[in-house]
């Protein structure tokens, strides 16, 4: 049995009941928007955020209304990022296809994100799921600081690990965390358990994002996004910072001189990963994604062995072991 399937047997009713609720839940009656969100939906991923809110509520509690609750809204706040992230990032491809922003523009882009953002926490209010709310809305502030703080760092380039932390425990983290505490939250109000589950989302959130980063290295394109493309944008990375700790000022300046570039070269792209190679930049980020992974694991040590435990543990495993 493959890790997908392995991750998916204990929820698979589940996520085939949820694909029908989240289409009826993002109509819409105006006919631009209907279409925009239409074509998202027809090249959205591979809901990895519902999945985390399914297995963490099937390993507390019976599964129930609020849980599809949960994941809508979830889910509704993942696409409303991805669209507003593509409109910050000046990117023109998502999934290797054409992003909002680049068919429709970033205003009508910013606007969708807003309105589908809108949507999830609506959809909360009205069916009275304020616990999940809040959840929702400490995610989308920790969100924009951790966008902020990265575009702050960029234009500064005085990145330190301790600040990196910060930025992907919010920027991306935080989503994951959200996805385990509202799954969590839908089947029991302990708050003791809700909190343990989203420290394991956010530890798994860490590892993932430290495994994304080490993909902008790649050579070939595997995520759906150009590689090279933090160095474009002057964010540092784990695998960068750590190389830069550990070389003379000298070295140091003439790699933050290539990063400080408007226009980037595969070259310099080239040199720069060769620089983060030989400085152990890339073995260091790999051996903190791996430490986030083992806490994220533990924080399911005192539960029982069962179908749904397996499948997290899988799915901790998944999301730093993927090459798409």
């Amino acid at each position: 049995m493959s890790s997908k399937d392995l991750i998916i047997a204990p929820i698979r009713e589940e996520l085939v009941n949820f694909e029908p609720f989240f289409k009826k839940a993002t109509k819409s009656d105006l006919p631009l928007l209907s279409n925009i969100i239409n074509y998202i939906l027809r090249r959205k991923g591979k809901q990895m955020r519902p999945m985390l809110v399914f297995l963490t509520a099937k390993l507390n509690g019976e599964f129930n209304e609020r849980t599809y609750h949960a994941a809508l809204t979830i889910e509704l706040l993942h696409t409303a990022t991805l669209v507003h992230d593509d409109v910050v990032d000046d990117s023109y491809q998502r999934r290797g296809f054409f992003s909002v922003n680049a068919v429709w523009k970033n205003k009508i882009a910013v606007l969708v994100g807003d309105f589908i953002l809108a949507m999830g926490m609506l959809w909360s209010i009205d069916h009275k799921d304020y616990d999940i709310l809040g959840h929702i809305s400490t995610a989308v502030k920790d969100m924009s600081e951790g966008e902020i703080l990265q575009i702050e760092k960029a234009r500064k380039l005085d990145i330190t690990e301790e600040v990196y932390f910060e930025i992907i425990r919010k920027k991306t983290a935080s989503l994951l965390a959200t996805s385990a505490a509202v799954g969590t939250c839908s089947v029991t109000a302990d708050a003791q358990i809700i909190e343990q589950m989203r420290l394991m989302g956010e530890y798994a959130g860490m590892a993932f994002q430290i495994k994304d980063d080490l993909f902008d290295y790649q050579k070939s394109n595997l995520i759906g996004k150009p590689t090279g493309n933090d160095l474009h944008e002057k964010k540092i990375t784990l695998p960068l910072i750590h190389a830069l700790n550990h070389v003379g000022s000298s070295e140091k300046s003439r790699i933050l001189k290539i990063v400080r570039k408007r226009t980037k070269s595969a070259d310099d792209l080239r040199e720069v990963g060769e620089f983060v190679g030989l400085n152990g930049g890339f073995t260091y980020a790999e051996q903190i994604m791996h430490q986030y992974k083992e806490k994220a694991i533990g924080q399911l040590a005192l539960y029982p062995d069962c179908e749904v435990k397996t499948a997290l543990v899988e799915y901790i495993n998944y999301i730093i072991s993927r090459v798409s």
